[in-house]
């Protein structure tokens, strides 16, 4: 005998009545962390090509000026992340040691649309409870392979994507300059260019430009490749002569003995 239907599935809203009823009496709730990251990737001639900046925020505040967004995930390919930092490092270091295993039991190099579905399945059973949105690059039997996984486990395979919230800066100078063909000075420059788009017109990026260029066989992790943002010597002097500004020193107050002397004479 088959089990009674469950008339209660799907998408509940029982507590739609409670949360309202919390703001109006001026409970903040719970929203979503903001965060700010450019990173980029592209197919060009004989591979692929990622890009990231390298500042990490917190709110308002700059927390790491050199922080590593482009993580490894096995020796044929690498991931960018964006959103929060803890749940971009957990989760690639988690699929990074799935693929071992993988690669471990079939004793063949693991393909890049296997960490895809990795992923989207481990995103996709927290409905983008876990914050990472990532740019997958890598080579493999079938080629160079490159996808986009959002946080909620969608994904999509392109030929040059972007994401972060400089990722409009960056795919502008995609939409105007990439071609088919590309090589591989061109694409690091191009990728190096999209980057820097991002850092200078977002608030949220900043700092370096780091570049993982991906081949059959070969991987070049060029860090720091670009510093924009690099600190400049100061054009001018700021030291003054003394004597350059007068000031007034100040009174002192009276000792115990000068008051109390005062007093008698008085």
């Amino acid at each position: 005998m088959a089990p009674p239907a469950d008339t209660n599935a799907g998408f509940k809203f029982d507590n739609v009545k409670r949360n309202q009823l919390l703001s109006d009496k001026g409970y903040n709730l719970p929203r979503a962390t903001k965060t700010g990251t450019t990173i980029v990737g592209i197919i060009y001639k004989d591979g692929v090509i990622l890009g990231a900046d390298t500042r990490a925020t917190n709110g308002p505040i700059v927390s790491d000026k050199n922080c590593r967004k482009i993580h490894y995930l096995a020796p044929n390919m690498y991931c960018c992340g964006a959103g929060t930092a803890a749940d971009t490092d957990s989760t690639t270091n988690m699929i990074s040691s799935q693929l071992a295993l993988h690669s471990l039991n079939t004793g063949r190099e693991a393909r890049v649309v296997t960490a895809m579905t990795m992923l989207k399945q481990y995103l996709f059973r927290y409905q983008g409870h876990v914050g990472a949105a990532l740019v997958l690059g890598g080579y493999d039997t079938s080629g160079p392979h490159l996808f986009t996984i959002h946080p909620h486990g969608s994904t999509s395979e392109l030929p040059f994507t972007t994401m972060g919230s400089g990722s409009l800066a960056a795919m502008s100078v995609f939409e105007s300059r990439w071609r088919s063909g590309l090589s591989r000075d061109e694409g690091v420059e191009l990728v190096k260019d999209a980057i820097e788009a991002g850092i200078f017109n977002d608030l949220g990026s900043g700092s370096n430009v780091d570049v993982c260029v991906i081949t059959r066989g070969n991987v070049e992790y060029l860090r720091g490749y670009s510093t924009p943002n690099e600190r400049v010597p100061k054009e001018q002097s700021y030291r003054f002569a003394r004597g350059t500004t007068e000031f007034i020193v100040p009174r002192t107050a009276p000792s115990n003995d000068e008051s109390s002397a005062m007093d008698v004479s008085a």
